[in-house]
């Protein structure tokens, strides 16, 4: 039996202990387009041009830990800038963290920059800018 085509990622979950907090945070400060709020059970999910993210607080939930998410830019500067104007605190960069020499993810000599942060509920979100040579 051969593998499926699998065509992109269709959804993200993200544990949450306040869902409330947590929509406010990914809503206003992260500028993310709220789609629905399931409460109870205690979920909410947001567009991420295209695929959903989730956040989970139904109980046990935040037990597990979740996945960092690496949200697509144009300026990772200038999203940095706009986030710590909403009061987001950057733990990491904005710095250089690869250049794909061999074009391994595309176009040779793509820079890869990132910084690092974290949600309400302690889960490691990052910007990512591709910068062409």
């Amino acid at each position: 039996m051969s593998a499926p085509e699998l065509a992109g990622l269709a959804q993200v979950a993200q544990p949450s202990r306040d869902l409330a907090r947590s929509t406010a945070f990914y809503r206003d400060a992260l500028g993310l387009r709220h789609v629905a709020t399931f409460d109870p059970p205690g979920l909410a999910f947001f567009d991420l041009g295209g695929a959903r993210l989730m956040l989970d607080a139904i109980p046990g939930a935040i037990d597990h830990a979740g996945s960092p998410l690496y949200f697509r830019v144009d300026d990772v500067a200038a999203a940095v800038a706009a986030l710590r104007g909403r009061g987001v605190e950057m733990e990491q960069g904005p710095e250089l963290v690869h250049r794909d020499e061999a074009g391994d993810f595309g176009e040779p000599g793509v820079e890869e920059w990132m910084a690092f942060f974290r949600d309400p509920d302690g889960n490691v979100l990052a910007l990512a800018e591709r910068r062409a040579p």
